[in-house]
């Protein structure tokens, strides 16, 4: 099975689905957006697959920081670009693999995709 992580190395749920992967002999290739950036395609073609409000990370301290007129009157054109700036607005981690895509890490849902 080839399957992309999508990431940032310190973040907490990044750690716990790579240990989750590691323990069950998954293999993936991880990509990190603080090194190799977000691709706005690759974005845009998520929040066709998920939806925006699904991939935007909007809880986090990145986009809580952001200047208001950023987060204000968002769509799938404006959470794209906001990602692409900002990397760290990405809901993480998010797993392409053969059967489809897997936004945030929720074991449960994980085990019935990749098993």
């Amino acid at each position: 099975m080839s399957m992309t992580l999508y990431g940032i190395p310190n973040c907490d749920t990044v750690k716990k689905a790579r240990d989750w992967l590691g323990t069950r002999g998954v293999a993936y290739t991880f990509h990190d957006y603080k090194k190799l950036g977000a691709d706005t395609a690759k974005l845009a073609e998520w929040v066709e697959a998920a939806g925006w409000e699904q991939v935007l990370n909007r809880a986090g301290t990145t986009f809580r920081k952001l200047p208001d007129a950023d987060k204000q009157d968002l769509d799938a054109a404006k959470a794209v670009a906001l990602m692409a700036t900002n990397p760290s607005c990405i809901k993480r981690p998010v797993v392409e693999h053969p059967g489809g895509l897997l936004v945030g890490f929720k074991p449960e849902e994980w085990a019935g995709a990749l098993a």
